[in-house]
């Protein structure tokens, strides 16, 4: 069963035009969801992070990894909190911009 806020992101998806049968699942949380439906709107590769294993905090780190080109197979870790992704995604980054 879904909640409310987990419909909401399915109905968004729809009127965006995304697959959404790769989050319409009541394993992920409405906040994972969005972050997957974001990273569809984007056209980004999605099955890197849509796993439920990831937080939705998480699941933005990668994402942003990922729109910014970066070697995200460095900290797309369900064992790394978003904090240290965030760490570790930032330090790629300040290395991709010093090149």
């Amino acid at each position: 069963m879904f909640s409310r806020k987990q419909l909401k992101e399915i109905e968004l998806g729809i009127l965006a035009g995304v697959d959404v049968s790769i989050y319409a699942k009541p394993k992920f949380s409405w906040g994972q969801m969005k972050q997957i439906r974001r990273g569809l709107e984007k056209g980004l590769n999605v099955s890197v992070y849509a796993k439920p294993e990831f937080s939705w905090r998480q699941m933005q780190e990668i994402i942003w990894g990922l729109a910014g080109g970066l070697d995200i197979s460095k900290y797309a870790k369900p064992k790394f909190s978003d904090r240290k992704m965030w760490k570790i995604r930032s330090k790629l980054l300040e290395e991709k911009n010093n090149v």
